[in-house]
C-alpha cells in the first residue's frame, strides 16, 4: 500500500509539473504562464503608465504607439514636427534644407540686391538654392556645371548677338545652338540651364543700353551665378554638412529583407511539399523583380560615399578615424549575387516535374533546412547597425557555420540517394550548386563583417 501510494504521489507530482511547463491548470484550463504573465503586466504598464509598484512610469520608447495616431492637418503636423525634432529622419533633414537655402537665398539677395545693386538680383539667390544638394560633393559639382553652362549660354548670346544684332531670326539661332550644346554630357543635369542662360541673357542684350552697357550687363550675369553658387556652397559646408553614413546601411537592409522574405516563404513550403507551379511562379516572379531595390542600394551607396568628400564633419568629435564603405560595399555585391543565385534557383524549381517519391521529399525537406538557416543569416543582415556590429558579425559567424552543416547535409543526401545529380533532365544537380553558390556568398558576406570589425 505504501509503495502504490509513493507511486500515485509521484504521478501527481509529475503531471502538475507537466501542467505547469504547458500553462495549464490542475481542472484542465489554461492558465498563463509567467512569460505571457510578465506579457500582460507589460501590456497593462504601457496601457496605465504605472509600474507594478504603482509609481508612475514615463513612456520613452521612440515609435511606441498603444493607440492609434489622431488624425485631421493639425494632429498630422504636430506629429510630422515631433519626428522632425525627435530623430534624424527625413523630416529633420527637410528643415535643415529649407533653413540652409532660405539662409544662403537671402544673403546672396544681400549682396546682389544692396551691395552691386544689380539689375537683375535674382540671380544670386537663385542660383544659391539651385546648388543647395543633399552632399557637399554634389553642391561642388553641380555648382561647378551651373556656372558653366550659364556661362556658355551668355557666350552665346553674347557672340550671335553682336555679330547678328538682337532680332528674331537671331533668337531663334541662339535656342537652336544653346540647345545644342545643353546636350553635352559634361553638363549633366544643367545642361538645360544653357538654353536658359541664353535667353536671359538675350533678353537683357535687347533692354540694355546701346554699347558697353549691354556687355557690362551680360557679364553682371555671370557674376551673380558666382556669388550665388559661392554663397550656397559655402552655406552647405560651414552649416551642419551633410552626412550620410546610413544610407549604406539603409540599402543593404532593404535588400536583406526582401531576400529573407522571399526564403521565409519557400522554404514552409518546400518542407511539407507544396510547391505547386502557382506557388513557384510567383517565388521567381519575386526572385526576377529585385532590379529596382538593387538600384535603390546602389544609390544610397554611392550617396553615402560622395558624403564624405570635402565634408569637414569627417574629420570631427565621432566621424573622426572611421571606416569607409569598403566594407558595405562587398556586402551589397555579395547581396546582388545572392539574389541572382536565388532567381536561378526558382527557375530550376519551376521547370521540375515532381514524380512524388520519397527521395524528393526528402532532398526538398533538407533543402528547406538549408534555405531556413539562410533566412536567419539575411534577418541579421536587415537589422544590420554599425553601432552593434561586432555583436552581429559574432552571430552572423555562428549562422554561417550553421548553415555549412545544412549544407552539407543537403549534397551528403543526394549522394546517399542515388540522386541523378550529373542528369539535365532533373533539377537536382543544379539546385544542389545552386545551394553552394548562396553559401559561398554568404560565408563570404560574414567574413568580410568580421574582418571590417577586425581592423578597428
Amino acid at each position: 500500500m505504501a509503495g502504490q501510494a509513493r507511486k500515485q504521489e509521484t504521478e501527481a507530482h509529475q503531471q502538475n509539473g507537466r501542467r505547469e511547463r504547458r500553462g495549464t491548470s490542475a481542472d484542465g484550463e489554461e492558465a498563463p504562464t509567467e512569460e505571457a504573465r510578465t506579457g500582460e503586466a507589460r501590456k497593462e504598464e504601457a496601457r496605465t503608465g504605472e509600474t507594478g509598484t504603482g509609481k508612475a512610469r514615463t513612456l520613452t520608447q521612440p515609435g511606441h504607439r498603444e493607440e492609434p495616431a489622431a488624425q485631421g492637418r493639425i494632429a498630422r503636423a504636430q506629429q510630422w514636427w515631433n519626428r522632425a525634432w525627435g530623430s534624424a529622419g527625413h523630416e529633420r533633414h527637410t528643415l535643415l534644407l529649407i533653413a540652409k537655402s532660405t539662409l544662403a537665398a537671402t544673403i546672396a539677395w544681400f549682396f546682389s540686391y544692396n551691395l552691386l545693386e544689380a539689375e537683375s538680383p535674382a540671380f544670386a539667390p537663385f542660383s544659391a538654392v539651385l546648388i543647395m544638394q543633399v552632399t557637399v560633393y554634389q553642391s561642388l559639382l553641380q555648382s561647378l556645371r551651373y556656372v558653366g553652362a550659364v556661362a556658355t549660354g551668355v557666350a552665346v548670346q553674347a557672340a550671335l548677338g553682336y555679330l547678328a544684332g538682337p532680332d528674331l531670326l537671331t533668337f531663334a539661332l541662339v535656342a537652336v545652338v544653346a540647345l545644342t550644346i545643353g546636350r553635352w554630357p559634361a553638363l549633366g543635369s544643367q545642361g538645360s540651364q544653357v538654353a536658359t542662360a541664353a535667353f536671359f541673357a538675350f533678353s537683357t542684350y535687347v533692354t540694355a543700353p546701346a554699347g558697353i552697357g549691354k556687355i557690362t550687363h551680360l557679364a553682371q550675369i555671370i557674376l551673380l551665378v558666382l556669388i550665388g553658387c559661392g554663397v550656397g556652397v559655402i552655406v552647405n559646408v560651414v552649416l551642419v554638412p551633410p552626412l550620410r553614413y546610413r544610407s549604406a546601411e539603409h540599402g543593404i537592409h532593404t535588400l536583406a529583407r526582401a531576400l529573407c522574405d522571399l526564403v521565409s516563404d519557400m522554404y514552409p513550403a518546400m518542407r511539407e511539399g507544396e510547391i505547386e507551379e502557382e506557388r513557384i511562379s510567383h517565388w521567381r516572379g519575386r526572385a526576377e523583380q529585385t532590379g529596382g531595390l538593387i538600384t535603390q542600394a546602389e544609390n544610397g551607396l554611392r550617396t553615402a560615399r560622395e558624403s564624405l568628400y570635402f565634408n569637414p564633419r569627417s574629420r570631427l568629435g565621432r566621424h573622426r578615424g572611421r571606416a569607409g564603405f569598403e566594407g558595405y560595399g562587398a556586402v551589397l555585391e555579395a547581396l546582388k549575387r545572392t539574389m541572382y543565385q536565388l532567381a536561378s534557383l526558382t527557375r530550376s524549381l519551376d521547370q521540375w516535374r515532381q514524380d512524388g517519391s520519397e527521395r524528393d521529399r526528402r532532398f526538398l525537406r533538407g533543402y528547406a533546412d538549408f534555405l531556413e538557416s539562410i533566412s536567419r543569416i539575411a534577418q541579421v543582415l536587415g537589422e544590420m547597425d554599425e553601432d552593434t556590429l561586432a555583436d552581429q558579425a559574432r552571430q552572423l559567424c555562428q549562422l554561417a557555420d550553421e548553415a555549412q552543416q545544412c549544407c552539407r547535409q543537403v549534397t551528403d543526401r543526394a549522394e546517399q540517394d542515388g540522386l541523378p545529380l550529373t542528369d539535365p533532365a532533373y533539377p537536382y544537380g543544379v539546385l544542389v550548386v545552386e545551394a553552394t553558390r548562396l553559401m559561398d556568398e554568404f560565408q563570404y558576406t560574414c567574413d568580410v563583417l568580421q574582418s571590417q570589425v577586425d581592423a578597428r
